[in-house]
């Protein structure tokens, strides 16, 4: 009896290529392993998605898409750009890989160039020039990506090294602290033994890092306001 072939759908290859990122992250990510995972031919893939670009495409509007569908806007353009950067965040962190798409993939999706234009929507209201304002969204998106990238690298890392050795290496981190002298490490020595570091990735720092961005920005409309007088 001749094996039934597996019923495939747009939507389940892209269900199937989330659970397969998030288990072994997107540097082994491939067609073949997808395939492998349906239970189809590598080939069949392409009937559906005409690269794995193509594929990293469509993964990336989803996002847009649930990031779209959370942001509520409201209040004035700073309260905006502050709720779309925890909602970016959000989103993000419960997608494995989500950020690597987003970076990765050119705003050539419907709901990609929908996110986009409403981050531009939310500081449409300021007096700052067109490309000011393109700077501005571009200059927070960039910082949720890479703050929500770095804290998923350093979890990656942090459970790597915990499977290998059983436990984190803080007494070999300790000693090289303390075999180098105050003019090379004694500040970095300071805020490791004061527990500093334990800061990265955790909400208190986000938040600090969003208001930098948004008191800047707020600085320059001021600035642009008094020099209109």
């Amino acid at each position: 009896m001749k094996k039934q072939q597996p019923q495939i759908s747009e939507e389940k290859i892209l269900d199937t290529s989330w659970e397969l990122l998030s288990e072994d992250g997107i540097e082994k990510f491939s067609m073949r392993r997808l395939a492998d995972r349906l239970g189809i031919q590598a080939p069949s893939l392409y009937w559906y998605f005409k690269s794995k670009q193509n594929l990293y495409q469509r993964l990336a509007n989803q996002i847009s898409k649930m990031i779209l569908e959370e942001f509520h806007p409201e209040g004035d353009w700073k309260e905006q750009m502050e709720g779309l950067a925890i909602t970016i965040r959000s989103v993000l962190r419960r997608h494995p890989c989500s950020t690597q798409l987003m970076m990765m993939t050119l705003p050539h999706e419907p709901d990609i160039i929908r996110f986009t234009n409403r981050m531009l929507l939310c500081v449409e209201s300021t007096p700052l020039a067109q490309e000011q304002k393109l700077q501005a969204v571009l200059t927070l998106v960039n910082y949720v990506f890479y703050f929500v990238l770095d804290d998923y690298e350093h979890q990656r890392n942090v459970a790597a090294i915990v499977e290998d050795q059983g436990e984190l290496p803080d007494g070999e981190m300790t000693r090289l602290l303390d075999s180098m002298s105050e003019t090379d490490a004694g500040l970095f020595r300071r805020m490791f033994n004061g527990g500093l570091f334990e800061l990265m990735g955790t909400d208190a720092a986000f938040e600090f890092g969003l208001k930098l961005i948004l008191l800047g920005i707020e600085q320059v409309i001021k600035e642009q306001e008094r020099g209109d007088k």
